[in-house]
């Protein structure tokens, strides 16, 4: 058996997720990084993108639009602010979130919250042309 290490994904209002994961690809804010037992400490800031986690031979493909992730070598938490499992999402879901984050960048009062807005939309773009 593969070695294993805690994953869970929570959101404001509950538990999303919570597996024994083999690895875990994160989209951090200086750069995507891989999560694999044994990993050393970290806390990073997400950026808006696809979390990818491989677990008991299938993997998870769930879209962060930003929030935290806390690594221990055993332990592997990701707190978003807003997440959904990418298999779960429609063309017409996937329309409306890239609606509501073009208002964001239209609305954004500074330059980081641009550059925030900006990447959610390029990857909510990106997302929806390989669901067409």
């Amino acid at each position: 058996m593969a070695a294993t290490f805690k994953f869970e994904l929570v959101s404001p209002e509950r538990v999303l997720l919570s597996v024994d994961a083999e690895q875990a690809i994160v989209p951090g804010a200086d750069g995507e990084f891989t999560m694999l037992p044994g990993h050393a400490p970290v806390i990073a800031t997400l950026r808006p993108g696809v979390l990818d986690v491989s677990a008991q031979g299938s993997k998870k493909r769930l879209f962060v639009k930003s929030g935290f992730a806390e690594v221990d070598p055993a332990r592997l938490t990701v707190l978003a602010d807003k997440a959904f499992d990418l298999d779960d999402m429609t063309p017409s879901m996937l329309a409306a979130e890239l609606k509501t984050a073009e208002a964001e960048l239209v609305g954004a009062k500074d330059d980081e919250a641009r550059m925030i807005a900006d990447t959610l939309v390029s990857e909510l773009k990106r997302l929806s042309s390989r669901a067409a």
